[in-house]
């Protein structure tokens, strides 16, 4: 079984778009790793309140595509809007796409895709919010739970978990 990473900013990630595809990967016998620009620990979010405190398990700086088997990108407005604003984190991921390797972003983590510039002619979900953002980047943008196109899966929010974590643990194997 691989190692997955969950990629991350310090703070904004809502929770459970962290914990519950963290919790499917495990209980698959994945190792979920989080990644985040930073050392130390996130603040998660349920909506605007803040939850639990987590610790960085690696930093994106010294982490390698090559030593993960898939990428989770959680939501939250403010989680993406940070990461697409740190080159290491899009660079890490803008690689982890071009790698072919499975990866899944959830309601605002598009953001991150946009910036990255992985999104051009590929059908996405996400937050409707994101649909203007994701048409102007190229990207065909649809209202489903799930949408799946090669490697990138994407869902629009935390109603769409349960298949958001059942596309991710069939692009798994």
């Amino acid at each position: 079984m691989g190692r997955i990473a969950f990629l991350v900013a310090a703070e904004g990630i809502e929770r459970v778009e962290l914990t519950e595809p963290w919790k499917a990967v495990e209980e698959a016998g994945h190792e979920p790793v989080l990644v985040s620009p930073d050392s130390g620990e996130v603040q998660t979010f349920n909506h605007l309140t803040a939850a639990e405190k987590l610790p960085v398990d690696e930093v994106v700086a010294d982490a390698s595509v090559d030593e993960f088997a898939a990428l989770v990108l959680p939501g939250g407005v403010a989680n993406p809007d940070a990461l697409r604003t740190d080159a290491k984190a899009v660079a890490f991921v803008k690689d982890f796409v071009a790698s072919g390797k499975p990866v899944a972003a959830i309601c605002h983590a598009p953001w991150t895709l946009i910036e990255a510039g992985v999104v051009r002619g590929r059908t996405l979900t996400s937050w409707p919010s994101l649909q203007t953002d994701l048409r102007n980047a190229g990207a065909d943008w649809v209202d489903q739970e799930v949408a799946t196109d090669d490697n990138l899966i994407t869902s629009r929010n935390p109603d769409d978990l349960p298949a958001f974590s059942q596309a991710l643990l069939k692009a798994l194997g």
